[in-house]
């Protein structure tokens, strides 16, 4: 049986909050907990939710750039969070992030060709006289000009300062990549760009992705497995076409059902939530989608439900079985809004073949 490449287990990260002059602490936020999964090589696992679900938390804390409060991370047979300074340092040869500020995340003060440079001869995987021609590959792997290696990151667009991003993240041949939220600071046009060179790195290298991202479109369109946060713990879990076709929990055919419809007519499923999100600081009781769920009753009040395999996925809610037989109208499975995106992407596809 072959080991997954990334698997994690329980993993959890609380912050805690301080106040007073004393900075005691007053409380904790509950940003991811729980969480288990597993991803195979050459891979896609997308994992959606609101803001403040946890999600980026999550992708840093994969990473160890956010120390876990609980759990295990493995990456192949390597248990992340077991390792010292210097086994991190070696290990993070094999992992990397793209930011979702391509220009916050780069140094202002370096070149194209010194940014790139600098993984590559830290992990010693080139020497001053192989460096340049490294440099130069990743250059044209992402899509760039050479001429593009002594410029600054003030002097791109913010498609050109994210395809640098990339480059970086590449520079050390990782297994895989985290991608939190990589191109929802750019415009529509320019985010299939990087989602297609995404893809072809994929399929040219072979990494995994975890990718982070509120943009239901983009994430059908990349991603072979989903999965849906709120409040810092997966809810649903599931491959891509089952997810869109027939989710499972109320909080995920709220997502769905949240892009806009400009056909009145369309069919589509009953309201599934009401209200805001709660505080992380003061998590509800039972299942935390409860006072928003319009099927919550006293059981989901006070028995959270765990994580379990119904169908195709994998879901927390007391209500999976009879979810889509007792509360969905018949509707079609993609909103138009949600078609139009994909259909930019897939243009963006062909216009590169």
């Amino acid at each position: 049986m072959m080991t997954a490449l990334l698997r994690t287990e329980g993993l959890t990260k609380h912050f805690p909050v301080r106040r007073g002059t004393l900075r005691r602490q007053a409380g904790t936020v509950q940003a991811v907990t729980d969480v288990s999964f597993q991803l195979d090589a050459d891979e896609t696992l997308a994992i959606v939710g609101e803001s403040g679900c946890g999600k980026s938390t999550l992708g840093r804390a994969l990473l160890r750039l956010h120390e876990p409060s609980g759990g295990k991370v493995w990456l192949k047979d390597m248990d992340i969070t077991a390792l010292n300074h210097q086994g991190l340092r070696e290990a993070r040869k094999h992992m990397q992030i793209i930011f979702q500020d391509p220009f916050g995340s780069l140094n202002p003060r370096m070149t194209v060709r010194e940014t790139l440079s600098e993984p590559l001869l830290l992990h010693g995987l080139a020497t001053s006289a192989t460096v340049r021609a490294e440099t130069d590959r990743l250059i044209d792997l992402c899509g760039l000009a050479r001429w593009h290696a002594e410029r600054y990151p003030h002097e791109f667009s913010g498609g050109q300062r994210q395809r640098v991003g990339i480059a970086r993240a590449l520079a050390t041949r990782p297994m895989l990549i985290v991608c939190d939220e990589p191109v929802s600071a750019l415009d529509v046009s320019v985010q299939a760009q990087i989602v297609n060179l995404l893809q072809d790195l994929q399929r040219e290298l072979g990494m995994a992705y975890v990718f982070i991202s509120h943009d239901l479109a983009v994430v059908r369109h990349i991603a072979r497995k989903v999965a849906v946060m709120y409040l810092g713990r997966i809810v649903e879990e599931a491959t891509t076409e089952a997810l869109f076709t027939s989710p499972r929990h109320p909080y995920t055919r709220m997502l769905i059902d949240s892009a806009p419809r400009p056909d009145p007519t369309a069919l589509r499923h009953k309201a599934s939530a009401k209200g805001g999100t709660p505080s992380a600081l003061a998590m509800p009781s039972g299942c935390a989608f409860h006072p928003r769920c319009v099927l919550a009753d006293d059981r989901c009040r006070t028995i959270r439900p765990e994580l379990r395999q119904v169908g195709q996925s994998r879901v927390a809610c007391h209500f999976a079985e009879t979810a889509i037989s007792d509360n969905v109208v018949p509707t079609r499975a993609d909103s138009p809004a949600l078609m139009r995106r994909l259909a930019v992407l897939e243009q963006a596809r062909a216009g590169q073949k």
